[in-house]
């Protein structure tokens, strides 16, 4: 999925918010705005969200010499994640079906975003989630894909969801790579926080290779890119991975939140809207 203009009030929403977790400056903060408009200015729209977000945040971060502002929302994210594992683990041991319940959990940690979305409640967007119809629903195919999987692949999103993404690996009673980013981007997951979410324990934990709030492939490592080939189900989690790799034609599964107009707009569904969606490429791409 390419960028839209209309992706440019976001680009420089990220700006105000990253800087301003930095410093209370505001000559450095119009400086940065400046700079990143300027920055915009012409750029090629031909790439997706992520590969013009990680030029902003580069830009910030040489600029201000902090490699990673969002580290202390991101722990205390975390924190409040793990505080509600009792109540999740219960939502999933109550229900009919631990697999499915445990798939919305995922979905439902992915309002945790402070790039496209810092309005939100955990504890009551869990609740309201859990309660929502997926307006794209290919659970039914997911199950039976994950039946034949001998290896699979999760994408990490938010530092924060690490926790849910852990509940939902759990169920899937498979080997699973989990992969983060490489260094950091927004309030994306590191090594350092899917290890703090106990994903160690359940998964085995690679880096992409990328520092983009996505996984753009032309720049992921060779050792993620061999993991991303020769998988048999890739869960996608977020917005981001899924501006990244809505093209592919590989069997993979989008778990989000939509939070942009541009992506409701893309999906031709609503702002708000959970999808549970395998990749359009690989269902065309399927004999009969």
């Amino acid at each position: 999925m390419n960028a839209y203009l209309d992706c440019y009030p976001c680009f420089l929403a990220q700006t105000l918010k990253t800087v301003r977790l930095a410093t209370s400056d505001e000559h450095v903060l119009r400086n940065l705005l400046d700079e990143v408009g300027l920055a915009l200015a012409g750029r090629s729209l031909d790439v997706p969200p992520p590969v013009i977000s990680r030029a902003i945040h580069r830009i910030i971060a040489n600029r201000l010499g902090v490699q990673d502002p969002y580290r202390e929302l991101k722990q205390a994210c975390i924190r409040q994640a793990l505080s509600l594992v009792p109540r999740l683990k219960r939502a999933i041991e109550e229900s009919a079906d631990r697999l499915w319940t445990a798939a919305k959990l995922a979905i439902a940690g992915n309002v945790i975003d402070f790039g496209a979305n810092a309005d939100f409640d955990l504890t009551r967007d869990v609740d309201v989630i859990l309660a929502q119809d997926l307006a794209v629903n290919h659970f039914s195919e997911f199950r039976k894909k994950l039946d034949k999987a001998g290896r699979i692949l999760y994408l990490a999103d938010n530092a924060g969801e690490t926790v849910f993404d852990r509940l939902f690996i759990e169920e899937l009673e498979k080997p699973v790579t989990y992969a983060v980013r490489q260094s950091p981007i927004i309030n994306d997951a590191l090594s350092e926080d899917a290890a703090a979410s106990g994903i160690g324990e359940v998964a085995r934990i690679i880096s992409s290779g990328v520092a983009t709030p996505g996984t753009v492939l032309a720049d992921c490592s060779s050792e993620f890119l061999d993991e991303f080939r020769s998988a048999d189900l890739i869960i996608s989690k977020g917005q981001g991975n899924f501006e990244a790799l809505s093209e592919e034609a590989r069997p993979i599964f989008f778990l989000l939140k939509i939070k942009c107009d541009v992506v409701a707009r893309h999906l031709r569904l609503n702002k708000g809207d959970i999808v549970l969606m395998s990749s359009k490429k690989e269902r065309t791409a399927r004999p009969g």
